[in-house]
């Protein structure tokens, strides 16, 4: 802000600085919460993962001078094009660079010109952009708002006292107002430094920058970037990441620890090596392949971002394990990449087979394409203990199937909602992935034929919300149970199925008392003619607690009425806030079961 001129007052000078703050602090009234989806997302939303590198000084073997530090960097060799060219190996398609970290000395990449901690002569991270940004990808700034390690290894990392004279007032870096102040002074020398950064990566939150509005600033002064938010799910963020989750059944399953519903972007950051820290310790881990990949395929087989966390060492290289990993996944990943980028997790809100646990103890995800919502790819992470897949069809007419490496036709059935791959042999140790093709979905009634009720709802989300055909909204029942949502047909018809997709905003397996299932657990179903007697319920059970699309089969009935009642939730007392919550995102009737449709012309096999 520039001085006022000599000639004014005191008074007038206090009035239109009163004025200026004014004005300022309505130009950032921007909302509480990011819009849902906004442009600048593009990029990540196009994403189908990111590789984290956390590097600094205490990286093995660790520094305690800034610029022995840079001296060895440089003399080691580091180049940009390194990270960039192993992160194409990994077809990331954007990297998060974890310098100013909390563990690895606050050091700065670039030549800062605010004292505190360590800056580089060298501008690392300009190099680094401009280099990512040459071959079509993206980088982003980790950010951390955390003190608490500034004497960690018993070194003092922190420059209180140069900070001060800077600021021209006292500020202890140590505390968290302290460390607020002069973080907030780097967010904006790199906004000012580097228009072409992808956004930033935040490691939780800090009161100073929310008292002086930091985010809403950053969307204002850099519209094209995006804000991350480590573990917690702050609404202002673009993106919520989470952090390193496990103790799920497979163990690669990721997405069944995230509690964030779709579509709001949401991130998976999990380590390669399979032991030792974030960042490089002078040990050499191996790359446990089946987890790695598996992660990958199921994150993206719910639309999930993966950031894939390699520890490289202080020339910027890779240990050999991570480096061997990295040319292994650019010649596996190539030739199922179309399964895996340009998709959707399929089973979601944009429709596709159903994902989770199959027959025989096969497991695995599926994907739908984004250009074409007939054209589906079932990933067989775990294979069944027999040659037949099935899985649920969700009423799509099937015209083919094809492994995708090999082009092999696969032979099939579909009757009562499943679809039968049959014949299969030699199971790929990672990923089998089937490419099918459908001519869409059939024998679903469609929801201008019928009205929803429920007995009980919460406001502002009421039935009709869960046969709107928009994900946004959602039927809530106000921790109600038992409680029973009704679909009640202009006219009678025959009714073999229910679809439910549940809202995805809870974690689907029991992490600890207090993180839980909010998931159906058991249920009636009732039919009624005139929706008055109901009778006995001509179907119910148990639901299991899995993400994606769950179906529950009724004998075929002519009717005009269907009730579905829900009679407990997975979530134990101790969840205080998913104990009894039910949230149903989309429900549907289905009148007949999927028959295959005719087979696709013969040709050439296309990857």
């Amino acid at each position: 802000m520039r001085a006022l001129p000599a000639r004014r007052g005191p008074l007038a000078t206090r009035l239109l600085l009163v004025v200026a703050l004014m004005l300022g602090a309505l130009s950032l009234q921007a909302p509480a919460r990011a819009d849902l989806q906004n442009p600048r997302q593009d990029f990540l939303r196009a994403s189908t993962s990111g590789l984290f590198l956390h590097w600094g000084e205490r990286t093995a073997p660790a520094h305690t001078s800034c610029s022995a530090w840079e001296s060895d960097v440089t003399g080691g060799g580091w180049t940009p094009d390194y990270w960039v060219n192993e992160a194409r190996k990994l077809h990331a398609q954007y990297l998060v660079l974890a310098t100013f970290h909390s563990r690895l000395g606050y050091a700065r990449p670039w030549p800062s010109k605010i004292p505190g901690s360590c800056s580089t002569q060298r501008d690392f991270l300009g190099e680094l952009i401009a280099a990512a940004k040459a071959k079509g990808l993206k980088t982003i700034l980790y950010m951390t708002d955390d003190p608490q390690w500034h004497a960690d290894g018993g070194h003092e990392w922190l420059d209180s006292a140069g900070y001060s004279t800077y600021k021209g007032s006292k500020v202890d870096l140590t505390t968290r107002d302290g460390f607020g102040q002069f973080s907030y002074d780097n967010f904006f020398e790199v906004m000012n430094r580097y228009p072409d950064l992808g956004g930033f990566w935040i490691d939780n939150d800090n009161d100073y920058w929310l008292s002086h509005n930091l985010y809403q600033q950053i969307y204002q002064k850099r519209p094209n970037y995006t804000l991350s938010n480590n573990n917690e799910d702050t609404p202002i963020m673009d993106m919520i990441s989470n952090e390193q989750k496990t103790g799920m059944t497979p163990s690669y399953d990721y997405p069944q620890a995230l509690y964030t519903a779709q579509p709001r972007l949401t991130e998976a950051d999990f380590k390669l090596p399979s032991t030792g820290a974030w960042w490089y310790d002078g040990s050499n881990p191996a790359v446990d392949k089946k987890l790695t990949l598996g992660r990958l395929i199921t994150n993206a087989g719910s639309s999930v971002k993966a950031l894939m966390a390699e520890t490289a060492q202080v020339n910027g290289k890779f240990p050999s394990n991570q480096a061997s990993f990295n040319d292994f996944a650019d010649g596996y990943l190539a030739p199922i990449w179309e399964s895996l980028h340009g998709v959707e997790g399929g089973g979601y809100l944009y429709g596709g087979l159903k994902p989770g646990f199959w027959n025989d103890g096969a497991q695995g995800v599926t994907t739908i394409s984004r250009t074409d919502p007939n054209l589906q790819y079932i990933h067989v992470i775990t294979p069944p203990s027999t040659s037949t897949l099935k899985l649920r069809d969700n009423g799509y007419q099937v015209t083919g199937v094809t492994n995708l490496r090999t082009g092999a036709e696969i032979s099939y059935t579909q009757s009562g909602g499943t679809l039968s791959l049959t014949g299969l042999s030699g199971w790929d140790p990672y990923d089998t992935v089937l490419k099918v093709t459908t001519k869409g979905r059939t024998g679903i009634i469609a929801p201008a034929d019928y009205t929803m009720s429920a007995s009980a709802s919460a406001s502002g989300h009421g039935a009709a919300a869960a046969a709107d055909g928009d994900y946004l909204t959602y039927w809530d029942s106000g921790k109600t149970l038992p409680v029973r949502l009704d679909f009640n047909l202009d006219a009678a018809k025959t009714v073999r199925f229910l679809g439910i997709n549940q809202r995805e905003d809870s974690v689907s397996y029991a992490r600890s008392d207090t993180e839980q299932s909010a998931r159906i657990k058991g249920y009636k179903v009732y039919v009624s003619a005139d929706g008055k007697n109901w009778g006995s319920p001509v179907k119910s059970g148990t639901l299991p607690s899995a993400r994606g699309v769950a179906f529950i089969d009724i004998p075929a009935v002519s009717t005009g009425h269907v009730r579905l009642e829900v009679t407990s939730t997975y979530a134990a007392s101790t969840d205080t806030a998913r104990y009894k919550r039910l949230r149903i995102d989309e429900a549907w009737l289905g009148s007949a079961y999927a028959s295959p449709g005719p087979a696709r012309a013969p040709g050439p096999h296309r990857s």
